[in-house]
């Protein structure tokens, strides 16, 4: 069982930074690969980037070159850093979990879920 709380979502600018954190419970987090998904309002989840134990790593192409994924297995963390930030990032951002070795851009594919934080940016 793995709980997940992601932080860091807040109002910004565009071109502006801004990190996200998922934070972990559960021992065996190192062996989980996890996802962040964005939701923006009236429009489905969509897949921005998974990272697996061993740091193989997939983006989806709109956050391509901007947004970089990291993970600190010792704090049970993953990171998502958000540069150059655009109007259209604006979204409830999740992370998300599973137990594989297998990276995945398929929502249904993950089992465990945070609540998600907000980011908004605005132009």
């Amino acid at each position: 069982q793995v709980q997940l709380v992601e932080s860091g979502g807040g109002l910004v600018q565009a071109g502006d930074s801004l990190r996200l954190y998922c934070a972990a419970s559960g021992r065996t987090f190192s062996s989980y690969a996890v996802a962040w998904f964005r939701q923006a309002p009236g429009k489905e989840r969509e897949f921005v980037v998974a990272i697996t134990w061993n740091d193989a790593i997939t983006y989806a192409d709109p956050v391509k070159g901007r947004f970089t994924i990291s993970r600190d297995n010792a704090k049970s963390t993953v990171y998502l850093q958000m540069d150059n930030v655009k109007p259209q990032d604006t979204a409830v951002y999740y992370c998300a979990a599973r137990r594989t070795i297998v990276l995945s851009r398929r929502a249904p594919d993950y089992d465990y879920w945070g609540q998600g934080t907000q980011v908004i940016v605005s132009s």
